[in-house]
């Protein structure tokens, strides 16, 4: 393991990515303070700074000649309890289901639908994560964040990070504000049991489970995704490496004349989102492998590294599923990944 506060050279960081590319950061440090954060982001030898979460949503194409810092910092503490509520504030370096266990272990709801979705508690708020009809933001009360020019600690309120589907405040100004902890709003009791989606409630009706607590909707949840995506230990990925798009209803009401069955998602009266997947599987990419890149057997959704790809030829993938699902649908489906 790393140790903490020394600057390391010429570090592999195909463990620090769950895609399990290769690459080289060129310089190297681990922090578990925020002190310590602040001190290394003022460090002048070192220009250029790539902070470095759990890995989880991101694409590395090319070595890191920036000073990468990988972000330790932990803890969990209950801060408040009102009502039917409990505030959690979760430190940016722990690990995202390690802590969605922790909750669920004490009785705290809200968290549950997103059990098992890779990465760490800081870079959760940037992507706004979501799953099985559950976004982070439902469970987001604020969170603190280094301003990385000023150095000085911001708080942002749900409002103020902008959240929308797969997307934030913080993604739209990368690197200008690095998430230290965020303070979650959970259930105490009266949880709000959300099983409409998916397959959550057919994999609950299996189990003869009616009226489900939030451990069984949890482990529901791990048993659908254990069943339909590789874990990133056994097969590097990134989950969903595209997002579903969101088109106009008249655009869909037109594709479903070609095709009927298409599986569709009412977002609003003017919208409707289709899942990314099923474009893709129509495209005939489902299952396929180019040497050591490919896209997994049961999802189409996820590009799988099966030993060596390297991260440009996993992006040269990802480009011509894109360019093929534009020419067959005229749809254009976006990267959920960072590319780097």
């Amino acid at each position: 393991m790393h140790k903490t506060d020394i600057i390391e050279h010429n570090v592999s960081l195909k463990p620090f990515n769950t895609f399990g590319i290769a690459v080289k950061a060129k310089n190297f440090i681990a922090v578990s303070s925020v002190d310590k954060l602040k001190e290394v982001l003022q460090l002048k030898t070192y220009p250029q700074k790539f902070v470095l979460g759990g890995g989880s949503n991101m694409l590395l194409t090319q070595d890191i000649e920036a000073l990468v810092i990988k972000i330790d910092l932990k803890g969990i503490d209950i801060i408040l309890k009102e009502n039917d509520f409990t505030y959690v504030k979760v430190a940016a370096g722990e690990n995202w289901h390690q802590f969605v266990q922790w909750a669920i272990g004490k009785d705290l709801g809200g968290l549950e639908n997103l059990s098992l979705i890779p990465g760490n508690v800081g870079t959760a708020p940037i992507q706004n994560i979501g799953a099985y009809g559950v976004e982070l933001k439902d469970i987001f009360h604020s969170c603190e964040a280094l301003d990385a020019n000023t150095l000085e600690p911001v708080s942002f309120t749900r409002e103020d990070c902008r959240f929308a589907y797969r997307d934030s405040f913080f993604k739209r100004n990368k690197g200008k504000y690095i998430i230290t902890s965020v303070t979650f709003r959970l259930t105490s009791n009266n949880h709000n049991i959300n099983i409409s989606y998916g397959a959550i409630g057919a994999e609950l009706q299996k189990q003869g489970i009616k009226n489900p607590n939030i451990r069984q909707i949890s482990n529901a949840v791990i048993n659908i995704r254990e069943s339909k995506l590789p874990n990133p230990k056994e097969l590097g990925n990134s989950g969903s490496f595209f997002k579903n798009p969101v088109v106009p209803t008249s655009v869909f009401e037109t594709l479903k004349k070609t095709y009927p069955e298409i599986p569709h998602y009412t977002v609003s009266a003017t919208e409707v989102k289709i899942p990314a997947g099923w474009l893709i599987e129509q495209c005939g990419y489902k299952g396929k492998r180019y040497g050591d890149a490919g896209i997994h057997k049961n999802q189409a959704l996820v590009l799988v590294n099966y030993g060596n790809a390297s991260g440009k030829e996993l992006w040269d993938l990802a480009l011509k599923i894109q360019q093929s699902v534009k020419e067959k649908f005229n749809i254009l489906i976006e990267p959920e990944v960072n590319v780097y």
